[in-house]
């Protein structure tokens, strides 16, 4: 099983980036997926849920409107769309597949939002 993230950086407040996450070893079109983020010093914390079909999703309060989850069955990808950007986005943003017992994680992306 491996998920593999792509696309963190250093980005200006306002600005905007896109995570990936491509995802092999397991029946991904299977498994609900997360976006996950761990600012320094902090918990990890869910960032935004998206279900096995794409038909729904949702998010934490402090990134409604601003970030999009979305996810590719054929291509086994799930992305993370982040807009208006702010210093406290700033964290390692880590992909997740879950389903029942199973729960796997990938090894997270850096973002950081920064003048």
């Amino acid at each position: 099983v491996q998920l593999v993230e792509s696309g963190g950086g250093l980005v200006q407040p306002g600005g905007s980036l896109r995570l990936s996450c491509a995802a092999s070893g397991f029946t991904f079109s299977s498994y609900v997926m997360n976006w996950y983020r761990q600012p320094p010093g902090k918990e990890r914390e869910l960032v935004a849920v998206i279900s096995s079909a794409g038909v729904t999703t949702n998010y934490a309060d402090s990134v409604k409107g601003r970030f999009t989850i979305s996810r590719d069955n054929a291509k086994s990808t799930v992305n993370l769309e982040m807009n208006s950007l702010k210093p406290e986005d700033t964290a390692v943003y880590y992909c997740n597949a879950r389903r029942f017992e199973y729960n796997y994680w990938g090894q997270g992306t850096q973002v950081t939002v920064s003048s």
